[in-house]
């Protein structure tokens, strides 16, 4: 499989940076997905969370409060207001949940958004 460039990007840093087989985002219009190759596109997000699958096959999961995604062909670039890493190496999953609750109902998003987001991390496998 084709791999692509993603950075994610808060105000304190870029906080992701590999390269991934794709990613789901929830964007304004509704969640979607990148490939490599993706068409060229900028999207607002919303808040929710980013569903990444790494290049090794595993999958971490971001909590992000709002932004913008950039996708070329070869490159996508998430800038992101807040983000906290909900599922992957070295986390404390329930803290990291705690800390996403509280980072999403601090967006200023739908409260559709917002529960569905909160619905995403009940579901996360503890």
């Amino acid at each position: 499989m084709e791999l692509m460039k993603l950075e994610i990007v808060t105000p304190e840093g870029v906080i992701f940076d590999d390269e991934v087989k794709q990613l789901t985002v929830p964007g304004s219009e509704g969640e979607f997905g990148v490939l490599a190759g993706h068409a060229a596109v900028v999207s607002l997000l919303n808040a929710g969370v980013i569903t990444i699958d790494r290049k090794d096959g595993r999958e971490v999961q971001v909590a992000v409060n709002g932004g913008y995604i950039k996708v070329d062909e070869d490159k996508t670039l998430c800038m992101v207001d807040g983000a906290v890493a909900l599922s992957g190496d070295d986390t404390n999953l329930a803290k990291n949940i705690a800390k996403a609750k509280d980072l999403l109902e601090k967006a200023q998003a739908s409260s559709l958004s917002v529960a569905a987001a909160v619905n995403k991390f009940d579901n996360i496998k503890k």
